[in-house]
């Protein structure tokens, strides 16, 4: 297929965007793999902030990151995404070029904890306000579960009143592929 599958293309458009000694977030650190492959991007003069409610996720990034070498250049918050601006240091606002959320449930966890559409909504809001201009927020929006559907409803909605002046929104899907798979809501600002 030469197509691109949806996490190649998130990885791809985020490979635009964070470059070495830029400032990312993981809005959602799950298993830590976007978390790794933001340090990778950002090498060791940068910074990546990450972001989950849940110790198990925090747990495994900082393994994995530990594992390659890579802890150092991420700092970790046990808070929900909605506290974006609360957390991530002032002097860093107007610098992040990159962000990336992985919507729904912690693969392999409790499928009971899920992300929610306010709390996701707010964070959005919150990375237009720090982020550099063409900086990309990513959103791989699962919705194969039932609070899936509802935060992918709201997200759409929300993502079509956003103003052109302020932000691009591209979304990527594929059409015909069973069983609800993932698809991609990009926002660059301008």
């Amino acid at each position: 297929m030469k197509l691109e599958r949806i996490l190649p293309f998130a990885r791809n458009l985020l490979e635009l965007a964070v470059k070495p000694g830029d400032i990312a977030v993981d809005a959602t650190v799950g298993n830590g793999h976007d978390t790794l492959f933001l340090a990778n991007l950002v090498g060791p003069s940068g910074r990546i902030y990450g972001f989950d409610i849940q110790d198990e996720a925090l747990m495994s990034c900082k393994t994995k990151l530990r594992d390659h070498g890579l802890q150092d250049q991420v700092t970790l918050f046990h808070s929900g995404h909605e506290n974006i601006t609360e957390c991530i240091p002032p002097l860093h606002f107007g610098k992040i070029t990159g962000a990336v959320f992985n919507l729904g449930y912690l693969p392999g966890g409790n499928k009971d904890i899920v992300t929610v559409p306010e709390t996701t909504i707010q964070a959005i809001d919150q990375l237009l306000g720090i982020m550099a201009p063409e900086g990309i927020i990513v959103i791989v929006i699962y919705h194969g579960h039932p609070e899936g559907k509802v935060e992918r409803d709201y997200l759409l909605r929300y993502v079509k009143s956003l103003d052109q002046n302020i932000a691009h929104v591209l979304e990527y899907k594929f059409l015909n592929q069973k069983n609800n798979p993932p698809f991609i809501i990009a926002i660059e600002k301008r």
